[in-house]
């Protein structure tokens, strides 16, 4: 038998053993907001029956947005506000952003971006919570 036989194996059970985390991780659509050059800050209201989440990820379209600071407000009344001050371009979304605590309920997630980033047309914000 040739070494290539014997590797085999065990390099799919590699490979498969690095996808699990990464399938585990489930990531749901929690709202979206049409932001303009006009307007420095906007909400994303959630709704309580989503359920709960551990962490939040940003998307952006059309254009990059400057984010100066990203607040989430809890069903409880808490929130934490999360300095995210990036620039993410169009098509691209932050780096998963864990949440305080153990996994919480979000009521609306407030952000405040720098009006000048934004072309034009403006942009399209999109907030993913993972469970």
């Amino acid at each position: 038998m040739t070494r290539t036989r014997l590797f085999a194996p065990f390099l799919a059970l590699a490979l498969l053993l690095t996808a699990l985390p990464a399938a585990a991780e489930k990531w749901v659509f929690l709202g979206q907001r049409h932001v303009t050059d006009k307007v420095e800050r906007d909400s994303i209201e959630v709704t309580a029956s989503e359920g709960s989440f551990d962490a939040i990820r940003i998307g952006v379209k059309r254009s990059a947005v400057r984010f100066v600071k990203v607040s989430v407000v809890y069903g409880a009344g808490t929130s934490d506000d999360l300095e995210v001050r990036d620039v993410i371009p169009a098509g691209g979304q932050s780096r998963a952003i864990d949440l305080r605590g153990a996994n919480r309920i979000i009521r609306r997630i407030d952000f405040v971006y720098e009006a000048k980033s934004l072309g034009r047309r403006g942009a399209v914000v999109e907030v993913f919570g993972r469970r």
